[in-house]
């Protein structure tokens, strides 16, 4: 939101709750007056959360200190997914919200997910673009990563879906100096039959028949 206050999430996870702060400090040689209104957790798939219990409280930031802003809140109630949280802030008066990076993730049933890895060694060519080579999804519990690779190196945008439902994406990483890249992404139920890898600007999407 500003580059005035670095504001980052830290927390640990116990097997009811997640304990932690909000920890601000100064980005640059100026002190700042920042004010937490309010704070929440939030699904990366959009489809829930709740709040978080945190009195509104004002500090005075300055550089190279770090001050920290404690919460608690529980787990129980959240289903399967992954989670980030956000909190509603004024810095010097300008009203903003702020995401911390860190995330954490909520189980799905044992057994309801797919695991193992997938060849898939299938490339598309981007209309105008570069050739990316789909290489393997490996499955985990909480997580799958689709490898690839991109030549003539450069970004290229990645969806997936799964029997036609969007998979909501984590992370996407691709290295320039070689051009390999990385998809992680929300894992595959059991009960899908296809995942769809679709390259933007590609002819069509990838389909790859899960066993």
């Amino acid at each position: 939101m500003d580059e005035r206050v670095s504001i980052r999430a830290h927390f640990e996870r116990f097997p009811a709750t997640i304990k932690g702060a909000f920890v601000l400090r100064g980005a640059d040689r100026d002190p700042h007056q920042v004010r937490i209104h309010a704070a929440r957790v939030r699904e990366f798939s959009g489809g829930g959360g709740q709040p978080i219990d945190l009195d509104a409280v004002t500090l005075d930031v300055a550089p190279n200190l770090d001050l920290f802003v404690p919460f608690e809140f529980a787990i129980t109630e959240l289903k399967a997914g992954w989670y980030g949280l956000e909190c509603d802030v004024a810095i010097d008066g300008t009203q903003g919200s702020v995401r911390p990076p860190k995330r954490f993730a909520v189980p799905w049933p044992r057994g309801s997910v797919r695991r193992g890895n997938l060849s898939v060694n299938r490339s598309v060519q981007v209309d105008g673009g570069p050739k990316v080579l789909m290489e393997q999804v490996e499955c985990g519990g909480d997580s799958i990563r689709v490898s690839y690779s991109v030549s003539p190196v450069e970004p290229v945008v990645i969806r997936l879906s799964s029997d036609g439902t969007p998979v909501p994406i984590l992370e996407t990483e691709l290295r320039l100096e070689d051009g390999r890249g990385r998809v992680t992404a929300y894992p595959l139920l059991r009960s899908r039959s296809h995942l769809e890898i679709d390259v933007k600007g590609a002819p069509a999407p990838l389909d790859v028949r899960l066993p």
